[in-house]
């Protein structure tokens, strides 16, 4: 047998009889109550059939002993009533007056006999009050049944109670009513009192038994027990009309005990179960009306009435005695009543017919034509039913279907939670949870391929039915989705999320403990100037050739993601060696090798080739180390990198987090310093190499901290990239130096100052022309007394435009120099088209100027060239006096370094100014062989003071 036959094949733990529901069942209370009423009724059946020990005794007991158990009774119905609110309250009310009836007779009928010592008279109040115990019962039973949804309900109610009450009513005539009626000597009065308490039982009991199958779902057990309390009171009272015992009666005897247990059931009846709750009673209800013997019986209940009434009239024929007027009557009118009612049921029965045939067709037209696969399973695992959409959703026809096993259409992966999923409902109960859902794969006939299927499982006749419908394209789009938003959409490579997903988890379970793991961050040096000068479709053929080239590179189980931009990293799982040596020499091999992959050259659509470098930085795992942290390290690795050159591999060192931290701070001092008035401004001289004469000075701004560190622009800029706080920094230089230059010359040193301006800052909005102008105005400089310094060509920047600016900044008198000239960063054309006045050679070229004869060929290429254009020249960085020599003999005019002066405050720069006069180095030989290096600086040191 498959594994859901097995399941199926066992019986349900809810299918099976629990008992009472949790909430239904009797507590120690109500035990304790059953267990005293008990003993109450058997006590008063033992002191009954004993005689009480005395006629007083019995007298007492057989009045105000059932007085007081009728009112025990009423007092019960009475406070349930008030306390319970609901369809049944008005039942208990009437209980409680029909029991109330029943004391006051007995009390009555005690006040007479015990009281009094005399009989009791043929017509006192006593009757009247046993007369009126019938009626509220009766009303109350028909408040407790369940009504009727129709007229022909209510009409078979009548009829069914007036069949079983006249063919009681025929019976009980033909014993004993009869004779009754016809004693000589008794009034009409009499005989009506005498006839009324017999005839109104036959009613009670003929609601009794209707009733008996038409109770209402809701709190069963107390009606149960109400009308057991009933009959036992009308079985009773019909005893004691027998002409046979009710002339041998007399109080206290046995058949009190019947009334006693009677007035104590219908006590107990309301409170002694508790009631079921609504889904619990409805369940039980389900399964009380399915039970095959109480539908029986209901339905056997007429004719039973009618045998009954055929037994009266059978009796009075085998006594030979003459057929009664009333017993023809009634049976006649029961005959009728039967006759009537089958007409009702059979045409009842008709239109029951019809419909359930119109339910039956509109049902099966709703299953076959609908596009959801409905299958039956039977116990043992089988399908024994499948609906005809299973051809157009499985491929397969429903008749090949029929008989398979259900575990044989189950993907093998899924079974194990199909199986652990029916268990699971089928344990559960019914009232809780009527339903599930399952989805599994489902072998379809169509290749044999698998479908995914959701199933929605209701239980069948021990089994089970499954409501299914394909959703294999919605689980393709659910993982087309997923896989959508864990992958960058161009290179196809799982994205930031999903990477810092798989390195969370890498650090977890098993390889928690791997000190091999390791995270590498990728950055393509040189990207930017591909996707500018080419444009981003072939940044973007770039991007997916280094991706394919990254993802080739890792193993199966590692990890490679594009984090966005030109950034792209790799998870390196660990292989759970314990050297860290050997394993941090691995890995660096592999960020090594990817590092030479990724830089070779790119054949781009348009056949164009293309390079581009990659910084790597690598982080291992620490213990302690989560996600955020290693990715944190990677990146401050990789940047690392980069700021050492770009193209190599930087491993991660706890040192860099330090400098991170140093830099942010010095970065936020940095916001308030320029307010604050922590920057200076100093002067360098710039000197004329024929004469020795300062022909300028470059103004540079220095930045004393507050712990007195002095650092210089290319320090202080390097740790913050605020283009905002850079703007105003370069405001600040322009007024300070246009400024002190203008004091100087009103003293009579006019010796120009130039500034240091990147060609970006000079296009920026911020610093119109016409500022510049205002600036020179206010403080009266001359002309040709400000020299701007065009530095950091950037190719990317519209020449026609800086062409423009420059020309214009000419026309006030400033003089144009093009800075940093043989780096490499200013092109030839930036030479031809810009109008530029002078030319600052790159440090670069100066300071190996001495010592590589391959530099010197290209230094005096390049003056012999500013010569042939008419340029001054001006190198900077000229910290020797060999570099003085050499660049002299080549035919440089200008030149500032150490050589000459250091950066100068104002008070030291007007004193240079008054002597006006640097000593040239003569003629030095220049040494042959390795010269101690000479520190590469983007600006010249400050001296030490």
């Amino acid at each position: 047998m498959s594994a859901p036959g097995t399941v199926l094949a066992r019986r349900p733990v809810a299918d099976k009889d629990p008992g009472p529901p949790p909430a239904a069942r009797p507590g120690t209370g109500a035990i304790l109550a059953q267990i005293a009423l008990g003993l109450l009724c058997a006590g008063y059946t033992t002191g009954a059939s004993l005689g009480w020990g005395s006629p007083e005794t019995a007298l007492f007991m057989g009045d105000f002993g059932l007085s007081a158990a009728a009112l025990t009774a009423a007092i019960s119905c009475y406070l349930y009533a008030r306390a319970h609110r609901g369809s049944a309250r008005p039942a208990w009310l009437l209980f409680a007056f029909s029991s109330f009836m029943a004391a006051a007779g007995n009390a009555v009928w005690g006040w007479y006999e015990v009281v009094l010592r005399t009989e009791v008279p043929d017509f006192s109040v006593a009757n009247l009050f046993f007369l009126l115990f019938a009626p509220p019962a009766i009303v109350g039973l028909l408040v407790l049944a369940k009504k009727p949804a129709n007229r022909a309900g209510w009409v078979c109610l009548a009829l069914d109670t007036w069949l079983i009450g006249g063919s009681l009513l025929t019976l009980s005539w033909s014993l004993a009513l009869a004779r009754t009626a016809h004693v000589e000597g008794e009034s009409v009065a009499g005989a009506a009192l005498s006839l009324a308490y017999p005839l109104l039982d036959i009613v009670l009991v003929s609601m009794v038994l209707v009733l008996h199958f038409r109770r209402a779902q809701a709190n069963r057990s107390a009606t149960n027990t109400a009308i057991a309390a009933l009959a036992l009171t009308v079985l009773c009272d019909a005893l004691f009309t027998s002409p046979l015992l009710r002339e041998n009666y007399a109080s206290g005897q046995l058949l009190d005990a019947g009334w006693f247990a009677g007035s104590l059931l219908l006590a107990y009846a309301p409170w002694g179960v508790r009631r079921l709750p609504d889904a619990a009673a409805a369940a039980r209800g389900q399964g009380l009306h399915s039970r095959p013997v109480a539908g029986s019986l209901a339905a056997l209940t007429p004719y039973l009435a009618a045998a009954v009434c055929t037994l009266g009239i059978l009796y009075n024929v085998v006594e030979g005695r003459r057929v009664d007027r009333v017993v023809v009557l009634t049976g006649c009118a029961v005959v009728l009543a039967l006759v009537v009612r089958q007409g009702i049921m059979l045409l009842d029965n008709i239109a029951l017919t019809h419909e359930l045939a119109h339910k039956e067709n509109h049902f099966r037209s709703l299953v076959q034509g609908s596009s959801d696969v409905i299958m039956i399973a039977a116990p043992n695992g089988r399908l024994h039913y499948v609906s005809p959409a299973a051809s157009g959703v499985y491929g397969r026809d429903a008749d090949d279907l029929v008989g398979t096993e259900l575990a044989a259409l189950i993907h093998p992966d899924d079974l194990g939670a199909v199986v652990h999923e029916v268990r699971r409902f089928l344990a559960a109960s019914p009232a809780e949870e009527p339903t599930t859902r399952i989805e599994c794969r489902f072998r379809s006939g169509r290749g044999g391929e698998w479908l995914h299927v959701e199933s929605t499982v209701n239980r069948h006749q021990g089994g089970l039915l499954f409501n299914s419908r394909d959703v294999t394209e919605r689980v393709r789009l659910q993982a087309q989705l997923q896989h959508n938003a864990e992958h960058d959409p161009l290179t196809d490579l799982p994205n930031r999320a999903l990477f810092t997903r798989r390195v969370r988890q890498a650090l977890g379970g098993r390889r928690a403990s791997d000190p091999g793991t390791a995270v590498l961050f990728i950055d393509l040096d040189g990207f930017k100037a591909v996707n500018d000068r080419l444009g981003h479709q072939a940044g973007d053929d770039l991007l997916v050739q280094a991706a394919r080239r990254l993802h080739d590179s890792v193993r199966s189980g590692d990890t490679a993601a594009r984090l966005g931009g030109d950034e792209f990293a790799a998870l390196i799982l660990g292989d759970g060696g314990r050297d860290r040596t050997a394993r941090r020499n691995q890995v660096q091999e592999i960020a090594d090798r990817l590092r030479l992959t990724l830089s070779r050259p790119y054949r781009l659509d348009g056949g164009q080739e293309v390079r581009v470098a990659a910084s790597i930085g690598v982080a291992f795992a620490e213990p302690g180390t989560d996600a955020g942290d290693l990715l944190r390290n990677a990146d401050l690795a990789m940047y690392r990198a980069k700021a050492a050159g770009k193209d190599r591999v930087e491993l991660y060192a706890p040192q860099m987090q330090a400098e991170v931290v140093r830099r942010t701070e010095l970065a936020a001092r940095l916001r308030t310093a320029l307010h604050d008035g922590e920057f200076a401004l100093l002067h360098q001289p710039v000197v004329d190499l024929a004469t020795g004469r300062i022909a300028a000075v470059s103004a540079q701004a220095r930045w004393r901290s507050a712990q007195g560190i002095l650092f210089t622009s290319a320090e202080y800029l390097r740790v913050t990239d605020d283009g905002e706080r850079t703007a105003e920094l370069g405001r600040w230089l322009l007024e300070e130096a246009v400024e002190q230059a203008a004091e100087r010359a009103g003293i009579g040193h006019r010796t120009p100052v130039s500034i240091r301006l990147s060609a970006r800052r000079l296009l920026d909005r911020s610093l119109p022309l016409g500022s510049v102008e205002s600036l020179l105005t206010r403080h009266g400089l001359p002309s040709g007394s400000l020299i701007v310094e065009l530095a950091d060509s950037d190719p990317r920047i519209p020449l026609d435009e800086l062409e423009q600016r420059l020309a214009a900044l000419r026309r006030l008198g400033v003089r144009i120099a093009l800075d940093g000239f043989g780096s490499g960063h200013v092109a030839v054309n930036a030479l031809r088209r810009l109008p530029v006045d002078m030319l600052k050679l790159d440090r670069g070229l100066v300071e190996g100027v001495v010592e590589s004869a391959r530099l010197r060929k290209i230094t005096r290429g390049v003056l012999r060239l500013a010569g042939d254009l008419g340029l001054r020249t001006v190198a900077d960085g000229v910290d020797v006096p060999e570099q003085v020599v050499a660049l002299r003999a080549m035919g440089c005019t200008h030149a500032q370094g150490m050589a000459f002066s250091g950066p100068l405050d104002e008070y030291r720069l007007r004193r240079a100014l008054v002597r006006d006069e640097y000593p040239l180095p003569g003629a030095v030989p220049v040494p042959v062989g390795n010269r101690p290096p000479i520190g590469s600086h983007s600006e010249t040191p400050v001296p030490p003071t």
